[in-house]
């Protein structure tokens, strides 16, 4: 079982490395392998690894037929079906999962139904509950998202959650209204007691964190919250898994083996340990749903209903082949699970307490115990943490082995019993309510506490799979029992994790890089030893902004640490918005500004033409805008051209016509360059003809977004590039795009197609 389950992930794995599905016919294959892995044992290794391989072929085949045609993108489309998720609220619009059961086009015409969807409704919009039978009329996109080194793949979220295109609504179809839906609508049932919790928490300190406990809403958990979690390691305590699900089937279990014999008669006709077991699953199955089934707790549910079926059927199950089974349940239930970290922590994490309570001698005492369990999961998780999230919280240890036994122990059971008993009586919930968010308070102190220390977090470049494998063996060795020979041997196996070996460009050459922030613009120019940035790219409301989801993520993935400059173009929100939030989380020495901004930093300056200055042999130039020009907002925006050799990079931000005859009055000797990141993202009031002519670029960039609502690049500024020889790459369709210039040679690389998946869009 051990070797069946791990090669039926090892195929799972193999194939979402594809960029392309293989022949759904494959499939065929499957019942004849299943029969050889359970008949013939010398073909058992092959078979397995062939079964994981071709099932999850089948399921992805299944998922990628809802695909979106692209013709159908962005045009008025009716469709009807029932809301399927807890609506999302903020101040702009309302956003919701939905549930397509036809599509109509604009002719009336029936269309292929997508399946779920994900849905804003801008406001005004009306009160939506889950479960809402619905018929809107509706623009949809395929999936698609920012394609970044060490960026996040929105794509692969989406896939994994079986949504197939977002869009958002232009208005209800005429004469049709909200209709109520199923009764028994989980959601349904999780948003009533939702509209119960608010009223009730509203007043108390951390009504976010009470709302993700009980119901496993972390919508209103703010990043600021989200900060202090991350840095300590504790963030797994607000997502209902395998902790929140066991904690309460542990609960249910004693508390009904303890109550069953009290039943008198009764009890003779069923074992204790039998109804524990009833009762503990089932207490875990609601938790569940209130959770609203999502991946974590159907996973942790699935691990615990192996053991206790098994309790009920009268077999008895080893740790580890228990381990193994629900391992496998989970990969056939749902193959993609593998494509989230919390897979792998979770999993990880149950081998690694199976591995600190047996088979190895116990510490004395109940703490000692858990002391250990601790150890044992910082050392073999932290090697996962460093992979996923590129950082290992080092006080993780102090913050767990406080906040796990106190929030399971005195924040989970009255914020659970308070929800449950806001349908019987609101008096005592009230008072439940407040007894656990007082816990949370009390324990919220200590975790900022330990995340406000700077040695709380070890940042890490981009960990490769070789530096991940040495760290495992690495911690494996450390976990061995004391006296273990040559056991110290593991802290050298940790190296090349925590310290990668640094991708810094030579001298003489730099790294430039376009990053993929849709409608807007960032840029990343790295020396050998100095590291600028340019622009942030768009913020979107107080919740959102690709300076920490896109910028931030990027420059800890090539392993920066500090930025000398930044340049801030001029103050459009699309260049702008995430300027904040970097300067926030990275030390920044100086910043530069075309347009006046309000920017809080000791070291802010001008702009200015004529400035220049020279790093490991790349040599930079501001060519606009000049002092006393009298020029405002776009074609203010600071120009700067970097060159190493005969090669040259210039960026233009949104320099508009009156900007561009400026600089070729002012620099016209100086705009001749290899690469322009192309102004304005291609608008018409760009670019024009004599400007394009000066500049004669070789690859012009456009960073815009995917369709986007400007249209942008237009055709005629198009025509014009191709016109001019350029070779044309927009980061709508290649993500980022990062150019290694030398002297002699220029290397290019797109990293939506490096790095393609079979889920990912094909612009």
């Amino acid at each position: 079982m051990v070797t069946g389950s791990g090669l039926f992930l090892l195929g799972i794995l193999t194939l979402l490395q594809f960029p392309a599905l293989p022949p759904l016919q494959l499939v065929m294959l499957l019942p004849f392998l299943v029969l050889t892995a359970v008949l013939v044992p010398s073909l058992r290794i092959p078979s397995w690894y062939a079964c994981g391989f071709l099932w999850v072929l089948l399921v992805a085949h299944q998922q990628m037929d809802k695909q979106l045609a692209p013709e159908l993108q962005g045009i008025p489309l009716e469709v009807r079906g029932h809301v399927v998720s807890l609506p999302e609220l903020n101040d702009r619009y309302i956003r919701f999962e939905f549930e397509v059961s036809a599509m109509y086009g604009p002719d009336g015409g029936e269309l292929s139904a997508p399946g779920r969807i994900r849905l804003n409704w801008y406001r005004p919009f009306p009160s939506i509950r889950p479960g809402s039978l619905m018929s809107l009329t509706v623009k949809l996109k395929r999936p698609h998202g920012y394609m970044n080194p060490g960026g996040f793949d929105y794509e692969g979220w989406l896939f994994r959650n079986s949504i197939r295109a977002r869009g958002y609504v232009l208005h209800r179809a005429a004469g049709e209204g909200l209709a109520a839906g199923p009764v028994f609508s989980i959601h349904r049932w999780r948003h009533m007691i939702r509209e119960k919790l608010e009223p009730v928490t509203r007043h108390l300190d951390n009504p976010a964190l009470i709302k993700a406990l009980a119901l496993g809403d972390r919508s209103d958990v703010d990043r600021l919250q989200w900060r202090v979690l991350n840095r300590t390691g504790t963030n797994h305590l607000l997502a209902i898994s395998g902790l929140h699900i066991g904690l309460v089937a542990a609960m249910a279990f004693f508390l009904s083996a303890r109550l069953w014999p009290l039943a008198g008669r009764t009890a003779l006709w069923l074992p204790a340990p039998h109804v524990a077991a009833l009762v503990s699953l089932t207490s875990a199955a609601v938790y569940a749903m209130l959770a609203g089934f999502t991946v974590p707790t159907r996973r942790a549910l699935v691990m615990l209903a192996t053991l206790l079926l098994a309790r009920l059927l009268y077999r008895h199950i080893d740790r580890k082949t228990g381990f193994c089974l629900a391992l496998l349940a989970v990969l056939i239930l749902d193959p993609f699970a593998v494509m989230a970290p919390g897979f792998w922590l979770s999993f990880a994490a149950v081998a690694i307490i199976l591995l600190a309570l047996s088979g190895l001698p116990q510490p004395a005492g109940k703490t000692g115990r858990f002391a250990r369990v601790q150890w044992f999961l910082f050392l073999g998780l932290g090697p996962l943490l460093a992979f996923w999230f590129h950082q290992i919280p080092l006080l993780s240890i102090l913050a767990n082995s406080l906040a796990i036994p106190w929030i399971s122990m005195a924040g989970v059971p009255p914020i659970l019993s308070g929800t449950l008993a806001l349908g019987i009586y609101r008096p005592p919930a009230e008072f439940l309510l407040a007894l656990g968010d007082r816990a949370l308070t009390l324990i919220w102190v200590y975790l900022q506490w330990l995340a406000g220390l700077e040695m709380g977090v070890r940042a890490l470049a981009q960990t490769t799979l070789p530096a991940l494998l040495a760290a495992l063996i690495g911690a494996w060795l450390l976990l061995l029992p004391r006296g273990t020979p040559a056991k110290w041997m593991g802290v050298f196996w940790f190296l090349p994790l925590l310290f990668p070996r640094a991708d810094v460009p030579e001298p003489g050459t730099f790294r430039f890089t376009l990053l993929d922030v849709g409608q807007g613009l960032a840029a990343v120019v790295q020396t050998r030893n100095h590291v600028l940035t340019y622009d942030t790219g768009p913020a979107y409301g107080a919740d959102f902004n690709t300076g920490w989801a896109v910028v931030e993520p990027y420059l800890r993935h090539t392993g920066v640490d500090h930025v000398d400059i930044h340049v801030q173009s001029h103050g459009d929100n699309d260049h702008l918005g995430g300027l904040e939030d970097l300067l926030a989380a990275v030390p920044v020495g100086t910043v530069l500004y075309g347009e006046q901004l309000a920017i809080d930093h000791p070291r802010v300056r001008a702009c200015l033409s004529g400035e220049t200055w020279e790093w490991d042999g790349v040599r930079f130039r501001i060519l606009h805008p000049p002092e006393h020009s009298g020029l405002r907002g776009n074609d203010r925006s600071c120009v700067l051209r970097v060159s190493a050799g005969a090669h040259s990079v210039l960026l233009t931000g949104d320099i508009e016509r009156r900007g561009e005859l400026t600089l070729l009055k002012t620099n016209r000797e100086k705009l001749d360059s290899t690469i322009l990141v192309v102004p304005h993202h291609g608008s018409m009031t760009s670019s024009n003809e004599t400007f394009v002519h000066a500049v004669s670029p070789r690859h012009a960039l456009f960073s815009t977004g995917y369709l986007n609502r400007y249209g942008f690049p237009k055709k005629a500024i198009i025509d014009r590039y191709r016109n001019a020889g350029a070779n044309l790459i927009d980061t709508a369709v290649s993500g980022a795009i990062e150019f290694h210039i030398a002297d002699e040679k220029i290397d290019i690389s797109s990293h939506r197609e490096e790095s393609r998946r079979f889920w990912h869009n094909r612009p």
